[in-house]
């Protein structure tokens, strides 16, 4: 066997092995926590992350971004955002652990549990009028409720989601968001296809539109040049279809607000056709006025604006 090739294949060993390593230790804590109360589990993964995060990497990249978002912000500010991001974090993952028992909502119920929504109507009028829509969220509070909430209501909605860099992590995640939020889309080249064709047969479906990517449209997101994905005003582009915001807010208590919102009026061209770089546009302001209104629960570690390279050099 050439050099070359083992050399690269005893590199593919150690990246699987430390991929396996990194997964079951995950696995481990979220089993832990299991045995643990939901408040508890989850106000402790808070407290854990608080400390954890800021002794990481991606500690500089958050603040580089808080920075660069809000430069009226003092420095004591920025460093309260940053941790209550982390604690975010920390929320989210003890959260898949109970996921089936925070999703509590009861239209019937006189008191609010958990759970609240805002946008009944809404949800009533999409289940009992089927039609081809696309409904968009970013990461905000706990994101991956809303399809939890839409399966609960009845909606078919297919979602495209990013698996996680980690195999044996984003294995798990797949089955467990499976048997919870209807049907999945792994985000890869063939995906815009496949969302097409669920569109073209009169089905709905939904995306998170706050993600990096590299070959995306010129776009303003607080102030700063960022690539944003086409894809989704592009679908509007062809089916012609209504656009609906949809959200997670964190309430005090370890308790949830979902809401979505009515459909946006998708910006057109003089000649009635959809401006896809205004709409791409008109994706992000949406998502700023959230994450304006709780910066503290939106994922600053991600490198949305494509600056982790120039940090490290």
């Amino acid at each position: 066997m050439p050099l070359r090739m083992l050399i690269t294949r005893l590199v593919l060993a150690l990246r699987n092995s430390k991929d396996w390593f990194v997964a079951q230790l995950a696995f481990g804590l979220l089993n832990i926590l299991k045995l643990l109360p939901a408040d508890g589990a989850i106000n402790f993964a808070d407290r854990v992350a608080r400390r954890i995060g800021p002794k990481t990497s991606r500690h500089t990249l958050t603040l580089t971004n808080l920075r660069n978002a809000y430069p009226e912000k003092s420095e004591a500010e920025i460093e309260a955002i940053a941790l209550d991001a982390w604690g975010n974090m920390g929320r989210l993952a003890a959260e898949y652990v109970f996921l089936d028992r925070l999703f509590d909502f009861d239209p019937e119920k006189a008191e609010p549990g958990r759970i609240e929504v805002s946008g009944i109507p809404l949800f009533m009028n999409l289940r009992d009028n089927p039609r081809p829509f696309i409904v968009f969220t970013a990461h905000t509070g706990n994101f991956e409720l809303l399809p939890v909430a839409g399966a609960a209501f009845g909606l078919d909605v297919t979602v495209l989601f990013r698996p996680p860099n980690n195999p044996y992590v984003a294995e798990k995640v797949f089955e467990f968001r499976k048997a919870r939020m209807g049907q999945l889309v792994p985000s890869h080249a063939g995906s815009s296809f496949t969302l097409a064709r669920k569109l073209e047969a009169g089905q709905p479906v939904g995306v998170l539109v706050d993600q990096k990517f590299g070959k995306g449209l010129y776009t303003k997101f607080f102030g700063q040049d960022v690539r944003t994905n086409p894809l989704l005003a592009k679908l509007v582009r062809q089916f012609d279809c209504e656009v609906y915001p949809a959200r997670c807010i964190r309430l005090p208590g370890n308790r949830y607000r979902l809401e979505l919102e009515p459909a946006m009026a998708v910006p057109r061209k003089a000649n009635g056709a959809v401006d896809v770089d205004a709409t791409a546009q008109m994706l992000n302001d949406k998502v700023e006025q959230w994450v304006r209104e709780y910066p503290g629960q939106w994922l600053w570690y991600h490198d949305r604006w494509n600056i982790k390279r120039s940090l490290n050099t």
